[in-house]
């Protein structure tokens, strides 16, 4: 009897050294999964950033068309 329970403590020893090496590999994905999430959302941010910009800069443009348009009426550069 004491052949099997060496074998079956062996067996429980070799699925101990598994599970640590699947744990460690677990530990490992999910730091690094963390890392991806947290680049996504300074790539969000600095989007949105970039969005409001444009939507600056594209407002100012079109309020300088119509000051232009306004000042090319007035000196009637332009039909009206």
């Amino acid at each position: 009897m004491d052949a099997p329970d060496n074998l079956i403590l062996e067996h429980l020893r070799l699925i101990r050294g598994q599970l640590d090496r699947v744990e460690t590999r677990l530990d490992d994905l999910t730091t690094r999964t963390s890392h991806v999430e947290h680049a996504i959302g300074r790539v969000e941010v600095q989007a949105a950033e970039h969005s409001i910009r444009f939507a600056e800069m594209n407002a100012k443009m079109d309020r300088l068309d119509a000051r232009i348009g306004r000042i090319e009426k007035r000196l009637d550069l332009v039909e009206s």
